[in-house]
């Protein structure tokens, strides 16, 4: 086989220039726009990977306020079932407070009621002791209504101090007597003999009418006052019987 070194040379150069052209005008163009497009695409990759990212960051913001608002639901939730609860406890408390206050109420408007009560059947049984001693009286003569009391009310002036007795009729003034009745001359005479007796001079008498007595003699002066009649014993009995009724209440 012959060779031909000029044409090989020839084929050689062409090949070394069709190389060089190629790597000038077509690999270079080429690989710079391969290195673009890819310049270009790790740029897209970049921003997916920022955009990627973001919306991690974002996801996980949301997760975070949506257990913050889930947080901030429970607690709010649980401050209202507290002031629900407490609103709850005062309202029992001032509902007890007010069923207290009403049973106080209740049970005191009954306690007067009561006392109104006891004082008007105390008022009756005074008044039914006064018609009874009345209706006694009135079947006894009418005498009996003062003689048997002369010597009761001379006993009350006897208990007085001497210095109260003393003044008693003094400068002849009449002592004031209360009679349920006018006396007769001789109860009169009667009345001013035993205390004239008791007060150790004569004394007068000036006789007041009061049927409220029922019986007896009162008499008054004016630093001393000595009652022995139906009236003074039925007040001090009915004082003592409510004394003792509020003792027992109590």
């Amino acid at each position: 086989m012959r060779i031909d070194w000029t044409t090989l040379a020839l084929q050689t150069v062409n090949a070394v220039i069709l190389v060089w052209l190629l790597a000038r005008f077509l690999f270079r163009p080429v690989a710079d726009i391969i290195a673009q497009r890819q310049k270009a695409a790790q740029a897209l990759i970049d921003d997916a990977n920022a955009a990627k990212h973001d919306a991690e960051a974002e996801r996980d913001a949301a997760r975070e306020a949506t257990a913050q608002l889930a947080q901030t639901r429970t607690q709010a939730l649980q401050a209202i079932d507290a002031e629900v609860a407490a609103q709850k406890t005062a309202l029992l408390a001032a509902a007890h407070a007010d069923a207290d206050r009403l049973r106080a109420d209740a049970e005191a408007d009954m306690a007067r009621a009561r006392v109104v009560q006891e004082n008007a059947s105390a008022g009756r049984a005074a008044q039914l002791a006064v018609d009874i001693a009345s209706r006694l009286l009135n079947r006894l003569p009418a005498s009996a209504r003062v003689e048997g009391f002369i010597g009761g009310i001379v006993d009350g002036v006897k208990a007085l101090p001497e210095p109260i007795r003393a003044e008693l009729g003094a400068r002849g003034a009449p002592l004031d007597i209360t009679a349920p009745r006018a006396l007769s001359i001789d109860e009169q005479h009667a009345c001013e003999a035993a205390l004239s007796a008791a007060l150790g001079c004569p004394v007068a008498i000036a006789v007041h009418e009061d049927p409220a007595l029922i019986a007896g003699l009162e008499l008054t002066a004016p630093h001393a006052t000595v009652r022995n009649s139906f009236r003074h014993d039925l007040t001090s009995i009915m004082t003592t019987l409510q004394s003792a009724h509020d003792e027992n209440a109590s």
